[in-house]
Protein backbone atom coordinates (compact mmCIF):
# COMPACT_ATOMS: atom_id res chain seq x y z
CA UNK A 1 0.00 0.00 0.00
CA UNK A 2 2.79 2.42 0.94
CA UNK A 3 4.58 1.80 -2.36
CA UNK A 4 1.35 2.49 -4.24
CA UNK A 5 0.96 5.79 -2.37
CA UNK A 6 4.53 6.82 -3.12
CA UNK A 7 4.09 5.93 -6.78
CA UNK A 8 0.90 7.99 -6.93
CA UNK A 9 2.59 11.02 -5.34
CA UNK A 10 5.51 10.73 -7.72
CA UNK A 11 3.19 10.54 -10.71
CA UNK A 12 1.32 13.64 -9.55
CA UNK A 13 4.60 15.51 -9.05
CA UNK A 14 5.80 14.59 -12.52
CA UNK A 15 2.54 15.79 -14.01
CA UNK A 16 2.15 18.99 -11.97
CA UNK A 17 5.80 20.07 -12.18
CA UNK A 18 5.91 20.67 -15.95
CA UNK A 19 2.44 22.24 -15.87
CA UNK A 20 3.55 24.70 -13.16
CA UNK A 21 6.72 25.54 -15.08
CA UNK A 22 4.71 26.09 -18.25
CA UNK A 23 2.30 28.39 -16.39
CA UNK A 24 5.21 30.42 -14.96
CA UNK A 25 6.81 30.68 -18.39
CA UNK A 26 3.55 31.94 -19.83
CA UNK A 27 3.14 34.54 -17.06
CA UNK A 28 6.73 35.66 -17.58
CA UNK A 29 6.22 36.18 -21.31
CA UNK A 30 2.93 38.03 -20.79
CA UNK A 31 4.63 40.34 -18.26
CA UNK A 32 7.54 41.07 -20.61
CA UNK A 33 5.19 41.77 -23.52
CA UNK A 34 3.09 44.13 -21.41
CA UNK A 35 6.18 45.88 -20.08
CA UNK A 36 7.48 46.51 -23.59
CA UNK A 37 4.23 48.25 -24.51
CA UNK A 38 4.12 50.21 -21.26
CA UNK A 39 7.70 51.47 -21.48
CA UNK A 40 7.02 52.71 -25.00
CA UNK A 41 3.93 54.58 -23.81
CA UNK A 42 5.94 56.07 -20.97
CA UNK A 43 8.68 57.14 -23.39
CA UNK A 44 6.08 58.76 -25.65
CA UNK A 45 4.46 60.47 -22.65
CA UNK A 46 1.14 59.43 -24.15
CA UNK A 47 -0.78 59.39 -20.86
CA UNK A 48 0.04 60.26 -17.24
CA UNK A 49 -2.84 58.16 -15.89
CA UNK A 50 -2.46 54.57 -14.61
CA UNK A 51 -2.85 52.09 -17.43
CA UNK A 52 -6.14 50.20 -17.86
CA UNK A 53 -6.44 47.03 -15.81
CA UNK A 54 -6.47 44.86 -18.93
CA UNK A 55 -3.05 46.23 -19.97
CA UNK A 56 -1.46 46.37 -16.52
CA UNK A 57 1.14 43.88 -15.33
CA UNK A 58 -0.22 41.77 -12.47
CA UNK A 59 1.62 40.71 -9.32
CA UNK A 60 1.85 37.01 -10.31
CA UNK A 61 3.09 38.00 -13.77
CA UNK A 62 5.88 40.27 -12.53
CA UNK A 63 7.06 37.75 -9.93
CA UNK A 64 7.37 35.11 -12.67
CA UNK A 65 10.00 37.26 -14.40
CA UNK A 66 13.61 36.43 -13.50
CA UNK A 67 12.67 34.52 -10.31
CA UNK A 68 16.28 33.70 -9.43
CA UNK A 69 17.60 37.21 -10.12
CA UNK A 70 20.19 35.91 -12.55
CA UNK A 71 18.58 36.38 -15.98
CA UNK A 72 20.19 38.50 -18.69
CA UNK A 73 19.17 42.14 -18.45
CA UNK A 74 17.28 42.43 -21.71
CA UNK A 75 13.72 43.36 -20.68
CA UNK A 76 12.19 46.36 -18.93
CA UNK A 77 11.11 44.56 -15.75
CA UNK A 78 14.49 42.95 -15.09
CA UNK A 79 16.46 46.12 -15.83
CA UNK A 80 14.25 48.30 -13.65
CA UNK A 81 14.03 45.80 -10.80
CA UNK A 82 17.79 45.22 -10.70
CA UNK A 83 18.45 48.97 -10.65
CA UNK A 84 15.99 49.44 -7.78
CA UNK A 85 17.53 46.45 -5.99
CA UNK A 86 21.16 47.49 -6.29
CA UNK A 87 20.62 51.20 -5.65
CA UNK A 88 18.31 50.87 -2.66
CA UNK A 89 18.00 47.31 -1.33
CA UNK A 90 17.75 47.25 2.44
CA UNK A 91 16.36 50.78 2.51
CA UNK A 92 12.77 51.91 3.03
CA UNK A 93 10.25 51.20 0.30
CA UNK A 94 9.99 54.95 -0.41
CA UNK A 95 13.72 55.06 -1.20
CA UNK A 96 13.27 52.14 -3.59
CA UNK A 97 10.25 53.76 -5.21
CA UNK A 98 12.20 57.01 -5.64
CA UNK A 99 14.91 55.18 -7.59
CA UNK A 100 12.18 53.82 -9.85
CA UNK A 101 10.85 57.37 -10.23
CA UNK A 102 14.20 58.59 -11.54
CA UNK A 103 14.48 55.80 -14.10
CA UNK A 104 10.93 56.40 -15.32
CA UNK A 105 11.44 60.19 -15.39
CA UNK A 106 14.46 59.68 -17.61
CA UNK A 107 12.62 57.33 -19.94
CA UNK A 108 12.09 59.21 -23.19
CA UNK A 109 13.21 62.54 -21.70
CA UNK A 110 15.40 64.57 -24.03
CA UNK A 111 18.98 63.53 -23.37
CA UNK A 112 18.09 60.02 -22.24
CA UNK A 113 17.19 56.79 -24.10
CA UNK A 114 13.67 55.55 -24.77
CA UNK A 115 13.88 52.09 -23.20
CA UNK A 116 14.33 51.17 -19.55
CA UNK A 117 17.36 48.96 -20.20
CA UNK A 118 19.07 51.67 -22.24
CA UNK A 119 18.44 54.20 -19.46
CA UNK A 120 19.91 51.87 -16.84
CA UNK A 121 22.92 50.96 -18.96
CA UNK A 122 23.60 54.45 -20.34
CA UNK A 123 27.27 55.42 -20.29
CA UNK A 124 28.60 51.89 -19.97
CA UNK A 125 30.31 52.13 -23.35
CA UNK A 126 32.48 54.98 -22.03
CA UNK A 127 32.77 53.66 -18.44
CA UNK A 128 30.77 56.66 -17.23
CA UNK A 129 27.68 54.82 -16.08
CA UNK A 130 24.69 56.80 -14.87
CA UNK A 131 24.03 54.04 -12.31
CA UNK A 132 27.29 53.04 -10.67
CA UNK A 133 26.32 49.43 -9.89
CA UNK A 134 26.19 48.69 -13.61
CA UNK A 135 29.90 49.55 -14.05
CA UNK A 136 31.39 48.39 -10.76
CA UNK A 137 32.75 45.13 -12.19
CA UNK A 138 30.78 43.01 -9.72
CA UNK A 139 28.05 40.47 -10.41
CA UNK A 140 24.73 42.09 -11.30
CA UNK A 141 22.69 39.09 -10.16
CA UNK A 142 20.30 39.66 -7.25
CA UNK A 143 21.51 37.92 -4.12
CA UNK A 144 18.56 38.20 -1.73
CA UNK A 145 15.16 36.85 -2.67
CA UNK A 146 12.88 39.04 -0.52
CA UNK A 147 14.34 42.47 -1.43
CA UNK A 148 14.40 41.49 -5.09
CA UNK A 149 10.74 40.47 -4.97
CA UNK A 150 9.97 43.90 -3.49
CA UNK A 151 12.01 45.56 -6.23
CA UNK A 152 10.04 43.69 -8.90
CA UNK A 153 6.74 44.73 -7.33
CA UNK A 154 7.88 48.38 -7.34
CA UNK A 155 8.98 48.00 -10.98
CA UNK A 156 5.52 46.64 -11.78
CA UNK A 157 3.80 49.64 -10.22
CA UNK A 158 6.19 52.05 -11.94
CA UNK A 159 5.53 50.59 -15.38
CA UNK A 160 1.79 50.54 -14.65
CA UNK A 161 2.03 54.24 -13.67
CA UNK A 162 0.74 53.39 -10.21
CA UNK A 163 3.63 55.02 -8.32
CA UNK A 164 3.48 58.63 -7.10
CA UNK A 165 6.58 60.59 -8.03
CA UNK A 166 8.24 61.18 -4.67
CA UNK A 167 11.13 63.04 -6.33
CA UNK A 168 9.40 66.04 -7.90
CA UNK A 169 10.42 65.07 -11.40
CA UNK A 170 14.06 64.36 -10.55
CA UNK A 171 16.44 63.01 -13.19
CA UNK A 172 19.46 62.61 -10.90
CA UNK A 173 20.17 61.48 -7.35
CA UNK A 174 23.04 60.65 -5.03
CA UNK A 175 23.62 59.21 -1.60
CA UNK A 176 23.67 61.81 1.18
CA UNK A 177 27.10 60.62 2.29
CA UNK A 178 28.73 61.99 -0.87
CA UNK A 179 28.76 65.40 -2.59
CA UNK A 180 29.35 64.99 -6.34
CA UNK A 181 30.60 67.98 -8.33
CA UNK A 182 27.52 68.01 -10.54
CA UNK A 183 25.07 68.54 -7.65
CA UNK A 184 25.58 72.34 -7.56
CA UNK A 185 24.61 72.57 -11.23
CA UNK A 186 21.10 71.29 -10.62
CA UNK A 187 18.03 72.15 -8.55
CA UNK A 188 17.43 69.90 -5.55
CA UNK A 189 13.87 68.59 -5.68
CA UNK A 190 13.67 66.23 -2.71
CA UNK A 191 15.48 64.47 0.13
CA UNK A 192 14.23 60.95 0.73
CA UNK A 193 15.86 58.60 3.19
CA UNK A 194 19.53 58.43 2.32
CA UNK A 195 19.16 60.11 -1.08
CA UNK A 196 19.05 63.64 -2.51
CA UNK A 197 17.27 64.23 -5.83
CA UNK A 198 17.81 66.85 -8.53
CA UNK A 199 16.66 68.14 -11.89
CA UNK A 200 18.29 70.59 -14.33
CA UNK A 201 17.70 74.30 -13.77
CA UNK A 202 16.65 74.86 -17.37
CA UNK A 203 14.89 71.53 -17.85
CA UNK A 204 17.53 70.12 -20.22
CA UNK A 205 18.96 66.76 -19.32
CA UNK A 206 22.66 66.11 -19.92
Amino acid sequence: MRLDWIATCLAITLLVGPAFASDQDQKQQVAKDKAQVLEQKAADNSSPAPVPKSQAITQPEVQAVDPAGKAPMDDAITCLARSIYWEAKGKDSTDMEAVANVVMNRLGHEGFPDTVCAVVKQGSETKSCQFSWWCDGKSDSAQEEAPYAIAKEIARKALNKQLPDHTGGALYFHDRTVKPDWADKYVKTAEIGLFRFYKPRDGDAK
